[in-house]
């Protein structure tokens, strides 16, 4: 199990959840740590991120109340593409298992807090819950009424208050997990499937259509329209947009080729529906998710 490399390093995105992030380079208010799992739970728990802020409430800082896509004084919004996974989410004040969400997440952060976030396995979902994940599709559920996680926010609350940026408070979280997933058996033919058919949506950037994707994983496409929406709660068509999203995102962040290029790259019939597309999942056009990336040049 290691550590990732911090979230204030500039660069390409270094794992999922950073490129997950459509975040302000310049916005230091918050910090993330992030941690890969166990080899073997692999099949059950995909990464875990703890972000830990500080929102200043800055009287110099504009007020931009009167225009709705800018934040308050004093709040920072964390804007993320979210993946096919479903999470449980700890802070001081909350306690969450998180479903798959279909458009943006958006979270605000005020003031000063942290979170203990593990993002599961696609496959993670339907047997913690003990039952499909479209039940929890764009929306969560208190953590208390899931059965192997039900008495996690108590003892991870109680690692994590005294300093929640301690590497060693972190550590101690990941076993407190860990110990409750471990308890489910191991992943079975139709969980390693589930895995399999994300991990070549998200690795094979020549997936572009759904009939590709059935080809490569070799089912059906009502087959795999049915796994999906039991244990993903998503469809075969999201996944395919969604990871298209990412890739653009990545690309418009680091600048590489033109929005015509981008388009063409990802399978987009022109430039114009890629600029749609983005503007719809992200809220920005891809002109100016970039100029943000440029901080605002």
């Amino acid at each position: 199990m290691g550590r990732l490399d911090d979230s204030r390093q500039p660069g390409r995105a270094t794992d999922d959840i950073d490129r997950a992030h459509l975040r302000d380079p310049a916005d230091d208010s918050f910090v993330i740590s992030r941690y890969l799992p166990p080899d073997e739970l692999q099949g059950w728990i995909r990464r875990y991120w703890v972000p830990v802020w500080d929102v200043p409430e800055d009287p110099d800082q504009p007020d931009h109340s009167d225009q709705p896509e800018r934040p308050e004084r004093g709040r920072r919004e964390q804007k993320v593409l979210q993946y096919p996974v479903t999470l449980a989410v700890v802070s001081s004040v909350y306690a969450r298992f998180v479903g798959p969400r279909r458009g943006l997440s958006i979270t605000v952060l005020e003031g000063r807090g942290w979170a203990f976030g593990v993002m599961l396995a696609p496959a993670a979902g339907a047997p913690l819950l003990g039952g499909p994940v479209s039940g929890i599709t764009d929306r969560y559920v208190d953590l208390a009424t899931v059965p192997l996680l039900g008495d996690l926010p108590e003892a991870l609350r109680a690692v994590m208050s005294e300093d929640p940026s301690d590497e060693a408070a972190h550590a101690v979280g990941r076993r407190l997990v860990e110990d409750r997933v471990a308890r489910l058996c191991p992943p079975g033919v139709e969980d390693r499937l589930v895995n399999d058919v994300v991990r070549t949506v998200e690795e094979d950037g020549s997936v572009l259509t759904v009939t590709q994707l059935c080809e490569r994983v070799g089912l059906s496409e009502r087959t795999l329209q049915r796994l999906t929406e039991r244990r993903l709660g998503l469809t075969p068509l999201w996944l395919v947009r969604r990871r298209r999203l990412h890739e653009a995102a990545d690309r418009l962040r680091h600048h590489e080729g033109s929005l015509a290029d981008v388009a063409a790259d990802l399978g987009y019939a022109d430039q114009a529906h890629f600029s749609r597309d983005f503007r719809t999942a992200t809220g920005y056009s891809p002109r100016e998710f970039v100029t943000l990336q440029r901080g605002g040049a």
